[in-house]
């Protein structure tokens, strides 16, 4: 098994096979060769750490996401955001999200109200409980660098090599049909 490290960001790993000292083609439907898969198999993997971390906060990992979100905007002006701004945040469609954000509401970790101005747009904040659950969430990130085993400059590495690949696939057109903006 030979690697080829392409751009310092991905590594294919390949199977050459000689055949009288000269290298056979590069089977570009070999599995270990796709980037979706290995993309796929890491992320199945890297939300098996996350689960047993978010559990005891009562949050699935798409509901941690939405939480990020709201906590982050906190940090700013606070103004609320509507459905549709953390479905941009999050790439996800609207209608993935609104049953996500009823539960969190049931929960009472965050407030939905229609707008005053506009009633085809609701907007969410955080409700005290959701705010007091990010001192407990402090602890996720470090827990899944340690669970993990790597440096965590090697992840930070690993997020700015996804966000750059995401960039160039969102201005590829990918989403485009699938994302309310």
């Amino acid at each position: 098994m030979n690697s080829v490290q392409i751009d310092r960001t991905l590594t294919i790993k390949y199977s050459v096979a000689m055949t009288d000292g000269v290298a056979a083609e590069i089977d570009p439907l070999a599995l270990e060769s796709q980037v979706c898969f290995a993309l796929a198999v890491t992320n199945r993997a890297v939300l098996a750490v996350y689960r047993p971390l978010l559990e005891p906060l009562g949050l699935t990992h798409p509901q941690y996401l939405v939480m990020l979100a709201l906590w982050d905007n906190a940090k700013g002006a606070g103004e609320p955001l509507s459905v549709k701004d953390i479905a941009w945040l999050l790439q996800m469609d609207s209608a993935t999200l609104s049953p996500m954000l009823k539960r969190l509401q049931a929960q009472g970790r965050i407030t939905r109200e229609r707008s005053e101005s506009d009633e085809r747009t609701t907007h969410v904040e955080l409700a005290p409980k959701g705010r007091s659950l990010r001192r407990q969430a402090l602890e996720v990130p470090p827990s899944v660098v340690e669970r993990l085993g790597v440096e965590l400059s090697e992840l930070e590495h690993l997020r700015d090599a996804l966000t750059s690949i995401n960039t160039a696939a969102l201005a590829a057109g990918a989403l485009d049909s699938e994302l309310d903006r």
